[in-house]
């Protein structure tokens, strides 16, 4: 029986997200896409269209999604109660 290990170090496996990328979804003629963006310079490194016959695009493997701004609150008439 084998045991389970952790791959060699060195190998170029990647453990958990890509920090310095970031993705967001898009529309492409109508389709979703997915595109890549770069964190430090923000500007948009890639497009992932979708497949023929299909209307969505797969993510980016390991990309983490951008966070949507923040929405701001009302304020309420006559202060906090």
């Amino acid at each position: 029986m084998s045991v389970a290990v952790n791959k060699p170090v060195g190998d170029n496996a990647r453990k958990g997200a890509v920090k310095k990328r970031s993705q967001v979804k898009t529309r492409l003629g109508g389709a979703t896409a997915w595109t890549k963006r770069s964190k430090k310079s923000g500007e948009f490194m890639a497009v992932k269209k979708p497949a023929k016959k299909t209307k969505a695009a797969k993510k980016f493997k390991g990309v983490r999604l951008e966070k949507r701004g923040a929405k701001k609150k009302k304020a309420r008439a006559g202060g906090r109660r």
